[in-house]
């Protein structure tokens, strides 16, 4: 029972993290630039939801099996790193355009 109740914790956990991701997504594509962002951050967040995964995995190996509710936490997981994953290339995205940027305002400027 009161594993259900962990679970299902953990769950909404996941959902309030993720739900901020298509957000920062949209932003950053639009945006065209990296300023502002922490690659850091971000692979500190991936690193964390890896390790959620890596649980889920886990206990399914120890225990043969996982509850619905876990496959459901562990589906979340997996999207919010796919999401977090897709930032970052954004990130690097953004970094290359605000390279190019650069070089044709010092061109225009030399």
């Amino acid at each position: 029972m009161l594993e259900t109740f962990a679970t299902i914790f953990e769950i909404v956990m996941v959902i309030c993290f993720g739900a901020s991701w298509p957000f920062n997504i949209v932003k950053a594509y639009k945006a065209r630039t990296a300023k502002g962002t922490s690659p850091l951050f971000m692979a500190l967040i991936g690193i964390g939801y890896v390790g959620g995964i890596l649980c889920k995995i886990l206990t399914w190996i120890d225990k043969g099996g996982l509850s619905w509710l876990a496959y459901v936490a562990f589906a979340f997981y997996i999207i919010n790193l796919i999401m977090v994953s897709t930032g970052l290339a954004l990130y690097f995205r953004n970094k290359a355009i605000d390279k190019k940027t650069a070089e044709a305002a010092d061109k225009e400027n030399a």
